[in-house]
């Protein structure tokens, strides 16, 4: 690495546990002592960058929000939007209408849906968040900056319908939904974008991530590392896996690549 690392994570299941919906001190303060050193630190999340109190905590300097579809930084400077045409929501919506699934936007008042439906209460339970609330969708995207749908639906729906939408591409980090963006965007173009405003090279990032959504950017950085508690996929996709969230695993990997120092409050794995 030619700089301080440029150190991109992913939010639900990466920073946030889905046992305790927090992030682990151990992660807030190894973070903390790596941006003290001079990394520097940006979130990688399907969230949008409204919905991100829960990390509060953590020392980031950037957001790649709804899959690099919507990057700024912290203090609000935005560095670029990758909206979605009216053309491929309205087909979207037509196609959530044939096949009979849930359809949401995904914008700064959180997801917004079409109608209500037991799998948002699932999602909702999931990510430890309110319910969804319905509202006319064609209203939300009037109104706002679209730059991600969710499709609740399973895999199999979501491939008929993708067919009909060249322009968009769909990821998913849990079987009950798929995130939708332009294609081409994903958290891998946001960390290209990232990497070219701080003048950073691929070679000096590193990427963390549990999720399918986190695979191009696992694949892109110089050392990509996967999670414990991440699927199959990502890990065959990682340089190395890490510990479960739960168990230390951001602390852990920085101090196997000796960003940090052991910390005294953790006993390091070597994992």
């Amino acid at each position: 690495m030619t700089h301080n690392p440029i150190i991109f994570l992913d939010v639900d299941g990466t920073l946030i546990s889905f046992n305790t919906h927090k992030v682990p001190d151990s992660a807030i303060l190894s973070l903390k002592e790596a941006h003290k050193s001079g990394a520097i630190i940006v979130i990688a999340t399907g969230r949008p960058i409204t919905d991100l109190k829960e990390i509060s905590e953590v020392p980031y300097d950037a957001v790649i929000a709804l899959n690099g579809s919507d990057i700024s930084l912290r203090n609000g400077k935005r560095i670029s939007t990758h909206p979605i045409p009216f053309e491929e929501f309205d087909e979207s919506m037509n196609l959530a209408e044939k096949y009979g699934f849930i359809i949401g936007i995904e914008n700064g008042k959180g997801v917004i849906v079409n109608r209500h439906g037991d799998i948002l209460v699932k999602w909702a339970e999931l990510v430890a968040h309110p319910v969804p609330q319905v509202a006319d969708l064609y209203k939300e995207y009037s109104e706002s900056t679209c730059c991600q749908l969710c499709f609740f639906c399973d895999e199999s729906t979501q491939n008929k319908v993708m067919r009909n939408l060249p322009m968009l591409n769909a990821s998913r980090w849990n079987p009950m939904f798929a995130d939708i963006n332009i294609r081409g965007i994903d958290k891998a173009t946001g960390m290209d974008e990232v990497c070219s405003y701080y003048g950073y090279n691929q070679s000096d990032t590193i990427a963390f991530g549990d999720g399918g959504n986190d695979i191009p950017m696992i694949k892109r950085a110089a050392i990509g590392i996967a999670m414990g508690n991440a699927g199959d996929e990502v890990k065959s996709n990682a340089d190395f896996i890490t510990d479960s969230v739960d168990d230390n695993g951001i602390y852990n990997a920085l101090v196997r690549m000796k960003i940090i120092d052991p910390l005294s409050d953790y006993l390091y794995s070597s994992q």
